[in-house]
């Protein structure tokens, strides 16, 4: 799945990263993989910016802002009672 391309808040902090894979495992859109023993991104534009991998990674290696995104849009709709979507159609 991709939304909007280019408008992803995610970001890598490489130096940072110890490749442990753990937002590899909780990344719902199968953002991350790892290479080189080291996390990338492999699919920016798949990010819904739920801030999973964020939220588990143990090094501070990554940056989102959780809570812009589609999932925002699909939480806050659910929570209303409207039509869960996040407009990126």
């Amino acid at each position: 799945m991709q939304y909007l391309s280019n408008v992803s808040t995610l970001k890598l902090d490489a130096k940072a990263c110890t490749g442990c894979g753990m937002c590899v495992k909780v990344c719902p859109h199968e953002v991350f993989a790892i290479s080189n023993k080291k996390a990338v991104i492999v699919s920016l534009d798949a990010c819904m910016e739920c801030g999973a991998c964020k939220k588990n990674c143990a090094f501070n290696a990554l940056e989102v802002r959780s809570g812009v995104g589609c999932a925002a849009g699909i939480i806050i709709g659910t929570l209303r009672g409207a039509d869960a979507s996040c407009d990126c159609d």
